[in-house]
C-alpha cells in the first residue's frame, strides 16, 4: 500500500486528488465557479423554498454546501434546506478546512460547520445535510429521495468516468423531481446524451472562466413542456 497522501496541494492552496489527478475546484476561483455553475445553473436562489432539496455527486471539500447555505441565508428563506451528497472518497476534515480557508467570503460559515465535518448527518435550524458514503453507482439507486436541483460535480469525465456513466446519469434523472434541474461544469456530449436519455432536457450554456460551455438540464413537470 502506498504511503503517499491522497491529496496534494497546488501552490499550497488548491487540493488535487492524487487518485484522479484532478483539482477539487477551479484553479481560477473555486467559489466563483460554484456560484456560476451550480447556483446560477440551477436558477438559485429564485427557486428556493422551505424544504428545497439539493443532491450532489461529489462532496469534495464541502465548498458547494457552504456556497448553497450562504446563498440560502442571504436570500432569507424560512425553513430548512435539504442537502444530500454522494461521495466515494471523503476528504479528511482537516483537509476540508484547509481547502475552505482559501475563500474568506464563507469563512464564518466554514467555522460554524467545521466541528461537523466527517459526520454523515448535520442538522441545523436551516439545514438538513446527509452524506452518503460509497460508490454512487451502488448507493444512488437505493436512495429514496428526489432532488429539486442536482450538483453534478465529480472529477473530470476523462479522469473519473465511473461517475458519469449512462446508468448513473439515468439514476440522476430518475431521482429528479418533476420540474427539477441539474447543472454541471462539464459539457461532454456523452454526459448530455445520457441525461437526455434518462428524461431530462439538456442545454449547453456558457461555462465558468476558461471553460467555454457547461451543462444545465431540466425535467418537465406533469403536463408541461420544457420551453
Amino acid at each position: 500500500m502506498s504511503d503517499q497522501p491522497d491529496t496534494v496541494w497546488r501552490d499550497g492552496r488548491v487540493p488535487v486528488s492524487r487518485r484522479f489527478d484532478d483539482p477539487y475546484y477551479s484553479l481560477e476561483d473555486g467559489l466563483a465557479e460554484t456560484r456560476h455553475v451550480f447556483l446560477s445553473g440551477n436558477d438559485l436562489p429564485e427557486r428556493f423554498r422551505d424544504g428545497f432539496r439539493i443532491a450532489e455527486l461529489g462532496f469534495g471539500t464541502g465548498l458547494n454546501l457552504l456556497a448553497a447555505l450562504a446563498l440560502w441565508r442571504a436570500a432569507g428563506v424560512g425553513g430548512r434546506l435539504i442537502y444530500t451528497s454522494f461521495e466515494a472518497y471523503p476528504l479528511a476534515p482537516a483537509e476540508m478546512v484547509r481547502a475552505q480557508a482559501a475563500f474568506p467570503e464563507v469563512a464564518a460559515l466554514s467555522a460554524e460547520l467545521a466541528p461537523h465535518w466527517g459526520a454523515e448527518r448535520i442538522e441545523l435550524p436551516d439545514l438538513d445535510f446527509r452524506l452518503i458514503a460509497g460508490d454512487a453507482r451502488a448507493t444512488l439507486p437505493d436512495w429514496d429521495g428526489a432532488a429539486d436541483a442536482w450538483f453534478l460535480d465529480g472529477f473530470s469525465p476523462a479522469k473519473n468516468p465511473e461517475l458519469w456513466g449512462a446508468e448513473l446519469m439515468a439514476e440522476v434523472a430518475r431521482h429528479t423531481a418533476p420540474g427539477g434541474t441539474a447543472a454541471s461544469y462539464t459539457a461532454a456530449g456523452h454526459v448530455r446524451r445520457a441525461l437526455d436519455a434518462g428524461g431530462l432536457v439538456t442545454t449547453r450554456v456558457p461555462g465558468y472562466g476558461r471553460k467555454r460551455h457547461m451543462t444545465v438540464a431540466r425535467k418537465a413537470a406533469p403536463g408541461k413542456a420544457i420551453p
